[in-house]
């Protein structure tokens, strides 16, 4: 069956991306973050309680992920995405009213957004993330790599362009008379519910015995082989569990970062509060970016090398942000340009993890179940956003800084790169 009896694929791609860019909100979450923390505020969180309710947002995302890819082979994407969209807009109005629940207690006020915007919300931006991917895998058989990372670079872009709306939202309804963050979560809720759901209503899958124009897949992929492995099966194979592992060690390193950029760039230079969006939108960019380079990269010269090179150079950014950081005294003046260039390297990095990582489960273990098998490995995103957060919570609130943090963070990249060698060889055997 040709694209033209079926309609431009490329529509789908504009909706997966309109998707995306609403669910990316969560990376903008250093905002609220900073908001809750700060000694100038009206909340004073602990650090811990600032890192929680994104935490369990993203462990959230990763777990209702599973459900999502099995209902979404079942019920096809448009259906699961709009879920994803109402789901993810109730979580955030009903954050609206955490200034009235908290009534100056942390305590009650954590609980209340961990529920809310962790608990609801993520579950929305899990139903609604698998399934552009499922969807464009699909589609674009040929260039697996590069739509995963475009279909995903809307949701590195999304930081970009929900930080600046909450920055604004924050400076206004954080006035002297003011002083909450409850109508901010009100507002950005009603827009999420509304634009995901006008981008859920143009994904769709191919119809049965649609083939890719000029396309035919090589006899190394599990595609090739005419193979569609179960979930089930996946999980009881080497290669499942060693990407699993990349995935958790190499995703902690930036989600930690990400949810904590404009923090941690204040502490390094104080003079970065007032270039906190910039700093954050620079990040988001090249998080964005490094979705799509390094997924089409990884379609010329292979998964576990564009991994390899990947890890090593996130490694590198973070243990030149853990020298950066105080307490440590590097010998030349730090100010928040480089803190910003270097976020920018780790974001680049940190976004083709999701551009490597669905199209690597796709050429192990096919492309028919891709939203059911890629679930399954997501689920090591969650366990990296509660190992960030708390990595930084912890070691902050314990040290005053966060270069212990960063540099066991390094170290975890580090150990994701070798493991590169070992995926490799699984692949080889397989072949």
């Amino acid at each position: 069956m040709s694209e033209t009896k079926v309609g431009s694929r490329y529509v789908v791609v504009l909706g997966g991306l309109l998707v995306q860019i609403c669910l990316g909100s969560i990376y903008a979450w250093s905002f609220f973050q900073n908001a809750l923390g700060k000694v100038s505020g009206v909340y004073h969180w602990p650090t811990l309680f600032t890192q929680l309710p994104f935490a369990t947002g993203l462990a959230s995302f990763a777990f209702f992920m599973v459900i999502a890819g099995r209902w979404q082979d079942r019920a096809g994407p448009r259906k699961v995405a709009t879920v994803g969209g109402i789901l993810l807009g109730a979580g955030y109005v009903l954050a609206w009213l955490v200034d009235a629940v908290a009534a100056g207690d942390a305590t009650k006020g954590v609980v209340y957004l961990v529920i809310t915007y962790g608990i609801i919300g993520g579950a929305g931006i899990g139903f609604g993330y698998v399934c552009p991917i499922a969807s464009l895998v699909k589609w674009f058989p040929d260039k697996k790599g590069t739509i995963t990372g475009i279909a995903v670079a809307g949701f590195g872009a999304g930081a970009l362009i929900i930080g600046y709306a909450e920055d604004a939202l924050l400076n206004v309804f954080q006035a002297p008379a003011n002083l909450t963050i409850g109508v901010p979560f009100l507002i950005l809720g009603i827009v999420y519910v509304i634009g995901v759901t006008i981008g859920a209503q143009v994904l769709k899958n191919p119809p049965p015995g649609w083939v890719c124009p000029g396309y035919t897949p090589p006899a190394t992929t599990a595609d090739g082989k005419g193979l569609s492995i179960m979930p089930g099966q996946m999980v009881r194979t080497g290669g499942f569990w060693l990407l699993w592992l990349m995935f958790v060690l190499a995703a902690t390193a930036g989600l930690m970062v990400i949810g904590n950029i404009k923090t941690a760039a204040i502490a390094i230079d104080p003079s970065a509060a007032a270039w906190a969006t910039l700093i954050l939108g620079v990040y988001s960019l090249c998080n964005a970016g490094g979705r799509i380079v390094w997924g089409a990269v990884s379609d010329r010269i292979g998964r576990e090398n564009t991994m390899f090179a990947m890890f090593a150079v996130l490694a590198a950014a973070m243990f030149f942000f853990s020298y950066i950081s105080p307490p440590s005294s590097p010998f030349f003046a730090v100010s928040w340009p480089i803190v910003m260039i270097v976020g920018a390297v780790i974001g680049f990095c940190f976004g083709g993890n999701f551009s490597l990582f669905p199209s690597s489960t796709a050429d192990l273990y096919g492309s028919k179940n891709v939203g059911k098998n890629y679930g399954v490995v997501f689920t090591a995103y969650g366990i990296a956003g509660i190992m960030g957060g708390l990595v930084a919570g912890l070691f902050v609130q314990w040290t005053g800084s966060y270069m212990t943090a960063f540099f066991i963070t390094g170290l975890l990249a580090v150990l994701a790169a070798l493991l590169t060698f070992a995926l490799k060889s699984v692949r080889k055997k397989r072949q």
